[in-house]
Order: structure tokens, then sequence, then C-alpha cells
């Protein structure tokens, strides 16, 4: 049994919540009788380990496009998971697949336990989604248009204010929906999402449109439900927001996905070695004769005092040492460590 504090979104009361990891408590502000929910968290033990979703062999077929060709991942309680591609590599159409919201020509999705096919109801009612493009009732305000999916979802409207608030829409909480830009309805969409608290977020390209301000403040919403005990899954083709945020990722390419693990494993199970710029003084643009002669030493070349090399780590400090040896007087060195974008280019390199 786990304590939590919590503050009322609305009157700022502090309570105390108590239950266990993982658990969705209902709750009453003791002060103004708001009601909602609330996910008990464990830090050290927030990543359980079972699979909330669970995708096996699904399959699109668009008269002779294959569209998702036996796509196969999971998605882990807990976890902010990454579901990356370029624009075209089928990642809307799985998930629009995986929610029943178009027919899937073969495989079965399970979310939280339910099969998607057979408990579509009971999986929509504690699960976020938020589609690539968003539309909402142009004539209807923000607050008007939340208050009208709070009555769909039976949801006190006294969390409306809040929403709109978190999501940086406080200034146009009045305006018509119609005179939005595309990033203040994306948004909206978010706020929207939010409504009842569940614990499955599916965004699909949720920083589409957004300057970086509002991408910031998405980003942090997104860490922000994480940390309450949300389990979040985004596509995007920004491979910088997936690095930042996501535990894990699946890459899909063609409808394929040709790999799914955390961040740092899909560097090393590739082999992206990191790059060295060595700043050394009077190098005057010449290459060491004996740099070259190194096999592990890849895409060698300088410009003025500075020599840049791809290598393995394991070398590195052999490198620094020769050219010392050699007589060279190293000013400094950095490393380049790759990143997912090294990782994305080389698989969708080798899927071609």
């Amino acid at each position: 049994m786990i304590s939590k504090m919590v503050e009322c979104p609305k009157c700022k009361t502090q309570f105390t919540v108590k239950g266990e990891p993982g658990e969705k408590i209902p709750v009453t502000c003791p002060n103004c009788n708001l009601k909602g929910n609330f996910f008990i968290t464990d830090e050290k033990k927030r990543f359980i380990g079972e699979d909330v979703i669970v995708i096996s062999d699904l399959r699109k077929k668009f008269k002779d496009v294959v569209a998702v060709d036996g796509a196969s991942f999971s998605v882990k309680k807990g976890e902010v998971f990454g579901f990356l591609g370029p624009n075209g590599a089928g990642k809307t159409t799985t998930i629009k697949a995986m929610l029943g919201l178009i027919h899937m020509n073969f495989g079965k999705v399970t979310i939280n336990g339910l099969d998607i096919n057979k408990d579509y109801i009971k999986i929509k009612n504690d699960l976020g989604f938020l589609p690539e493009r968003v539309s909402f009732y142009e004539n209807l305000t923000p607050i008007q248009t939340l208050n009208f999916f709070c009555e769909l979802k039976g949801v006190n409207k006294e969390v409306v204010p809040k929403l709109i608030s978190d999501v940086g829409l406080d200034d146009a909480k009045n305006r018509k929906v119609g005179t939005f830009s595309k990033g203040m309805v994306q948004l909206l969409g978010f706020a929207q999402v939010q409504i009842g608290n569940p614990s499955v977020y599916i965004l699909d390209e949720p920083m589409s449109g957004l300057d970086a301000r509002w991408v910031k403040i998405i980003r942090e919403k997104i860490k922000s439900l994480n940390q309450q005990g949300a389990t979040v899954m985004f596509s995007s083709h920004i491979l910088s927001e997936v690095e930042a945020l996501c535990n894990r990722v699946a890459i899909i390419n063609k409808g394929k996905i040709i790999a799914q693990d955390n961040i740092s494993n899909l560097n090393k199970y590739l082999k992206i070695m990191p790059r060295m710029e060595i700043k050394i003084s009077g190098l005057n643009g010449k290459v060491p004769e004996f740099i070259k002669k190194i096999e592990t030493v890849k895409d060698v070349y300088v410009k003025k005092d500075s020599l840049y090399l791809t290598c393995d780590s394991s070398i590195r400090s052999m490198i620094i040492s020769e050219l010392e040896k050699a007589g060279y007087k190293i000013i400094d060195f950095r490393t380049f460590e790759p990143s997912l974008e090294d990782a994305f280019i080389k698989l969708i390199e080798g899927d071609k």
C-alpha cells in the first residue's frame, strides 16, 4: 500500500490517497467535492512489466496496396512508447486498425487485456486517443467543446478550466474554434483526450503543426501523464521528440515493423559507432598517416586543425595515446554518441 499527497485542481486542497502501484483510485475532494481519478505510482517500481497493448500480426490492405504487413509489437504498462517511421510508412493505418476505426484484414489487438473486436466499448472507456487530424465544431469555444465531451463521458465540467490552462489556451478559451490555427486545434485535442483521466493514451503525431513553445507544453504533459502512471504510445516522424520522451520504440517502414527495442539498444545492435573530433595544434588540414591504416577507423577527414573520425568506443583512448606518441599536441577532443536518428536512417536504408 502506497500513500500519495494530491492537490485538488479546483480549490488546491491537499489530501492523501492510498492504493497499490498501478491502481486507478476514484477520489473526491474533501473541500469542494470535485470528483476524479488518481493513478497510484511507485517511482521505484513503475514499470511492472506486463503488456498493456499487444498487436499480433496486424495486416491491412487497400485494394492492391499493402499498408500494414504483419505488424507485431507490444507496449508495457507505465512506459512511454514511440511508434516511429517516415511519412507513409503505415503509422496512422496501424493505429486506426488497432483501435477498430478501420477494419483489419488479419491480426489481433488487445488493450488492457481486452480484445478490440469484442470489447470495443470497454476499451474506449479507459483510453484517450488523439488522431493525426483533429477537428471540432467550429462554432463552439474551447470551454463549450470540452463541456460537451465531459457530458459525453459523464465527467464533472469543473475540470475544463484546468485542462484549457494546462495546454496554454487560456487566452483563447472564449474564441470560436473556427478561428484557431492548426496548432491550437491540436492543443485543444490534447486537452480533450485527458477528460476522464484514462490509463492509456494513444497519440497520432501529437506534435504535428505545433511551434516550439507548444511542442514543449505537449512534451511536458506527456511526461506528467506518465509520471502519474499512464501508459502513453505516440507515433511521430520527429526523431528528437521520440528520443527525449520514450522508453522504447518500434520502427515501421513499408508497413513492416523493422525494429523494436529501447533507444540505446537500437544503436548497439546496429553497431553505429560514435564520432570523434580531435583538435590538434598545427595539424593544418593533413590527416596523420597512421590513422588511415587503422582498420576500425572510418570516415576520416580534417578541417584546419580538427581531425574527425568514426571509431568503436573501445579504441578511442588508444587513438589519443598514439597521436601523442607521434608528437601531435592535442588541444581538445569531443565524442558525439550516435543518436536515434542515426539508428533510424540505418534501419530505413537497410530495409530498402
